[in-house]
């Protein structure tokens, strides 16, 4: 590796310790780590859920970032932006939050169980937030690791709306499919919604629209240049629809006891090509 530090950046629907809603939570803690001291420069980006505890993980507002509006379906929503460090590591974890799509204490569901109506709202802003940041930061990822079903608008923005931005020039899209989480959908109009510029095509929201769990990891996906299994309950369709992808590099599920080189050593492949 050269003298200058490769950076990776991890977008993350959940991460330990702030949130474990699947094992891979404690993989993107693990990961976050290993990369650092592989060498890798590492910053992480995660949604500011209302359940997680800013008291007890520190988390405080990072006031130089403060001021992005990220506009979703017509409407400017602010973006609070707070840091924390990762326990047992020198990395910065950046939490995004907003009043109205992340106060609520409760993640996807309301305390009836009901699925809130504006999750695909929340899922938009989280991406275009998340892509908002890394401009902000002036930071140029490597490489960008995306995980959880949330984070799946990432790669399509990157490749389209986002494709000019000087800051995301060189970056590589990682998409990790993990096992479905939810059962219920995003909406009629969660298509129409991630439309978020000319940039975007038609045919570029396809994967996306029947706007379930299935559709939305198929769509992360299907805009990588790399696609990881991060599950022995990965949908058998997905193993097979992105096991023979042309042009994209692949890993296969390694196993929750890996060591995680396989991880690494795809970051190391794609940052040389």
């Amino acid at each position: 590796m050269s003298d200058t530090k490769k950076r990776i950046l991890f977008i993350a629907t959940e991460m330990s310790p702030y949130l474990e809603l699947t094992e891979y939570a404690e993989i993107i803690n693990k990961l976050a780590i290993k990369s650092n001291d592989s060498g890798f420069e590492v910053r992480c980006i995660m949604p500011r859920f209302g359940i997680i505890n800013e008291r007890r993980h520190r988390l405080h507002e990072v006031v130089r970032l403060s001021g992005i509006n990220v506009s979703v379906n017509g409407d400017d929503y602010p973006l609070q932006i707070k840091v924390a460090s990762l326990p047992n590591a020198r990395l910065q974890v950046y939490f995004l939050d907003n009043e109205d799509f992340f106060k609520r204490k409760s993640l996807f569901h309301d305390e009836e169980e009901n699925w809130f109506d504006d999750n695909d709202l929340r899922t938009i802003f989280f991406c275009k937030g998340a892509l908002e940041t890394v401009k902000k930061f002036g930071w140029p990822p490597d490489i960008i690791h995306c995980s959880g079903w949330m984070s799946s608008l990432v790669p399509l923005y990157l490749k389209t709306t986002y494709k000019k931005e000087p800051v995301f020039a060189h970056s590589k899209v990682i998409y990790t499919l993990g096992a479905p989480i939810f059962e219920e959908t995003l909406g009629a109009d969660f298509v129409k919604h991630a439309h978020i510029s000319a940039a975007i095509k038609a045919k570029d929201l396809e994967p996306f629209k029947p706007a379930d769990n299935h559709s939305m990891l198929r769509g992360g996906a299907t805009h990588s240049d790399a696609v990881i299994f991060g599950s022995d309950a990965v949908e058998e369709s997905l193993i097979t629809e992105f096991s023979k992808a042309k042009g994209k590099k692949l890993l296969t599920f390694p196993g929750w006891d890996s060591d995680l080189t396989e991880y690494i050593n795809l970051y190391n492949e794609l940052t040389e090509d």
